[in-house]
């Protein structure tokens, strides 16, 4: 990897800071000051800025339990961006694996590995979401049947995917859907003329949201969880 990429990456400086850096001769390699912006760092070298010693930020691979009233957003809006909850390095290079709404809760995985998220949220890769919902009207046993074959979304092209409804109580259930269509579950609930009144996703793909994290509460995901999605 090139010197100046190398402090970009292990840094918030720009590419243009970088090289100022490097002018100065705040960089050293192994002790020794290095100006060379195509400089080739290897694994075998230790780079200081300042004195410093820098190290590239990894993948990274993140669950939260989001909370009411924050966004999946890269940015602060209406309401604070769920990004402001990490306390960690250049959180500005993450980004999120399948939104939230501001008033629903629960499992949000968050990466800097565009791949790896691209197969949770890509409808052709199936990967199930799972959902605890509460709705206003009570929920009858023949909408298990209607949305396992499928419902007609108002100003949508043809039905939804299969969908797994597990009704708990009159007033409260699971869902797993494969697609992330713009609120998906809202709209599949007044397709049946009922409305959501809470809803909280649990699981996405094999990762269960951890029960010990408290809403805004956040841990890097274990090697078995980040395997699990292929």
């Amino acid at each position: 990897m090139r010197l100046d990429k190398f402090i970009c990456e292990s840094t918030s400086l720009t590419r243009s800071l970088a090289k100022k850096a490097l002018h100065r001769g705040d960089v050293t390699c192994d002790g020794e000051v290095v100006k060379n912006a195509g400089f080739k760092v290897t694994d075998a070298h230790t780079i200081c800025l300042e004195g410093e010693q820098l190290s590239v930020v990894g993948p990274r691979f993140i669950m939260l339990n989001k909370p009411v009233d924050t966004i999946c957003s890269t940015i602060d809006e209406v309401y604070p961006s769920v990004l402001g909850l990490l306390d960690i390095e250049k959180p500005e290079d993450l980004h999120i694996a399948g939104r939230l709404d501001a008033d629903t809760t629960g499992l949000v995985l968050i990466t800097n590995d565009g791949q790896w998220s691209h197969k949770i949220t890509s409808p052709r890769k199936e990967c199930g979401k799972r959902y605890l919902l509460e709705v206003a009207e009570s929920l009858d046993s023949s909408l298990i049947d209607e949305f396992a074959k499928g419902l007609q979304l108002n100003n949508e092209d043809g039905l939804t995917k299969p969908a797994i409804l597990e009704i708990l109580t009159p007033h409260k259930a699971r869902l797993t859907i494969t697609e992330g269509k713009y609120h998906q579950v809202k709209r599949m609930l007044a397709a049946v003329g009922n409305r959501v009144t809470a809803l909280h996703r649990e699981c996405v793909g094999k990762i269960e949201l951890d029960e010990e994290l408290e809403p805004g509460e956040w841990r890097y995901l274990t090697d078995e969880e980040i395997d699990s999605v292929k």
